[in-house]
């Protein structure tokens, strides 16, 4: 009776163990190594979603949900067309994404978020809006030859601008592809031209380069050889001649040696007149192709920027001239404003020491001037020369008075320079009483008569 107890007893046991291990094995979830597993529901730490890549967790029924995301990459084809560059010319950028979802936790996270529920299709078409307009962004930050002739430049510039843009849906970018890159304006294959002709010339002065140096070397050996040849000839004139006299060798030694002189400077002067020519006729030959491969749209710019520079230029010194122009009239006008200040500070000293009676001040002013208004006068009459005066003196005046013509004229004479009394009352003042006063003829009284 025991065994049998203990035996049920045992079976339960064990029943309920396989029980439990079938239900947790029900329960547990292993992600694949091509799929994210995502967890929602009740997954603690304040989490909207759990996410596993590799291995696996257990989901609890009722609280908790499970799906897959799958990491198989998605090919892109983005035909884009009249894209504007840094310079405003339309390029056409023809180019293949390589994307999938980014295994980076943040990047899972953000993928379980906004690409769970989505099918293939409208991934790549979230995916491809991203990419066109940021592919946009990038054309047009940077120049034709930029894009075109710096493609590594260009690829990690559109690598900068897209991936931070699809991690913010979950995707990472694994491969980007450009086709062929053209424009409208045909400014590429301009560029393309440009440098094949600049190759092709390069190569033709290689060219004539090696040519020049074959000809010398081969004249140079040329020359070797009659060098040869005339020295072996001496040497057999030499030893027929041995048995001639001592002078006739020597004149013969001499003659030869002219002979050899001359004919090495004549030489020399052709190889170096053929030199010359040949490098006057490749610097015509590079001057006629560069002149037809430049092109005239060149031309054009360099008028228009000539041109811009011109009129920047004229602006720049009509401005400046006439900052200097109002520089030295306000100058002026302060200068001038000052003086007047001045003036009115000092007139309005004066006129209060003259006990606030402008009269007294104005006949002040006028006493300092009349020094220099008197020498005025006189420095008016001091240059009058008077080499002669005959007077006709009958002894009388025609009127029958006292006095002689001769005295009557000196004395019109002299009456005819003002006085200071005079002058001050030419100004309008009246001189004060301690200077004297003006008495009738007094002029008369002080020059004498003549008979």
């Amino acid at each position: 009776m025991d065994f049998t107890y203990s035996g049920l007893t045992a079976l339960i046991f064990l029943l309920f163990l396989f029980s439990t291990i079938f239900f947790l094995a029900k329960l547990y979830r292993r992600c694949p190594s091509n799929k994210i597993l995502v967890v929602y529901g009740r997954v603690g730490n304040n989490k909207t979603v759990e996410c596993y890549h590799g291995g696996g967790t257990f989901i609890w029924p009722l609280i908790q949900g499970y799906a897959f995301l799958d990491l198989t990459p998605r090919t892109i084809h983005i035909p884009l067309n009249g894209a504007l560059s840094h310079q405003n010319i339309r390029v056409n950028v023809p180019s293949t994404f390589t994307v999938a979802v980014g295994i980076v936790p943040e990047i899972m996270n953000n993928a379980a978020v906004r690409l769970l529920d989505l099918d293939n299709k409208g991934i790549e078409s979230m995916a491809t809006e991203i990419i066109i307009g940021q592919l946009r962004l990038t054309v047009a930050s940077l120049r034709i030859e930029e894009i075109n002739q710096d493609r590594e430049r260009f690829l990690e510039s559109i690598k900068k601008n897209i991936e931070p843009e699809l991690h913010k849906i979950g995707l990472t970018l694994l491969n980007v592809n450009i086709t062929d890159i053209t424009d409208e304006s045909g400014y590429i294959d301009s560029i393309g031209k440009k440098a094949s002709s600049t190759a092709v010339n390069q190569a033709k002065v290689d060219v004539a380069e090696q040519e020049k140096q074959g000809d010398i070397g081969k004249a140079l050996a040329e020359k070797e050889r009659r060098i040869s040849v005339a020295s072996f000839h001496a040497d057999a004139v030499k030893g027929e001649n041995d048995s001639a006299a001592h002078i006739a060798l020597t004149n013969a030694t001499l003659a030869e040696k002219e002979a050899e002189a001359a004919r090495r400077s004549q030489v020399a002067k052709q190889h170096a007149e053929a030199d010359i020519q040949k490098a006057r006729g490749l610097a015509q030959t590079q001057f006629l192709e560069a002149e037809q491969i430049v092109p005239q749209e060149i031309k054009r710019k360099k008028m228009q920027i000539e041109a811009a520079a011109e009129a920047q230029s004229k602006v720049l010194i009509a401005k400046g001239e006439a900052e200097a122009i109002l520089a030295i009239k306000q100058a002026e006008a302060e200068g001038i404003l000052k003086l007047l200040d001045a003036k009115a500070k000092g007139y309005k000293q004066l006129v209060e020491a003259c006990g606030d009676d402008a009269k007294s001040a104005s006949t002040m002013l006028l006493i300092e001037k009349l020094e220099e208004i008197v020498k005025l006068q006189a420095e008016a009459i001091k240059n009058i020369k008077i080499d002669k005066i005959t007077v006709w003196d009958s002894g009388t005046t025609g009127d029958g008075t006292k006095g002689s013509s001769t005295s009557n004229f000196i004395s019109q004479f002299v009456k005819a320079l003002p006085a200071l009394h005079d002058v001050a009352s030419m100004a309008g003042l009246e001189m004060p009483q301690y200077l004297g006063h003006m008495k009738k003829d007094s002029l008369d009284a002080e020059i004498p008569k003549i008979n």
